[in-house]
């Protein structure tokens, strides 16, 4: 598969996993995430699937677009798979708020770029 192909097939992986985060945390407060077990699990391998879909990224990729903060998304993937024990819901929330809708601009600006060039 060629790298810019393979590239957008993980943008569409990442805004596919973006979009089941807010159709999953839709209209939910905070404590209301944290009591329903079924959306915050949900959720949850959702940012883990964004996290793993940036790992497979190209090199190249990730180099030409720094703007996004690749490494740190990638670690959170990892803490989420094998630190589960260790994740903190403030911080799982504010990604879910403040970085899921960055990111989601990001993806679609560099999907369109792919596809148009």
């Amino acid at each position: 598969m060629r790298e810019p192909e393979r590239d957008l097939s993980r943008l569409e992986d990442i805004l596919s996993a973006i979009i089941n985060v807010e159709e999953y945390t839709k209209d939910l407060s905070e404590v209301q995430l944290k009591g329903d077990k079924l959306r915050l699990h949900a959720t949850i391998y959702n940012v883990q699937i964004i996290g793993e879909a940036v790992y497979k990224l190209t090199k190249d990729f990730k180099q030409e677009h720094p703007d996004t903060p690749w490494h740190l998304i990638e670690k959170m993937r990892h803490i989420l798979v094998h630190d589960y024990f260790r994740i903190n819901f403030e911080i799982l929330w504010i990604i879910i708020k403040e970085d899921i809708p960055l990111l989601k601009e990001q993806v679609t600006k560099y999907m369109s770029e792919l596809t148009e060039g």
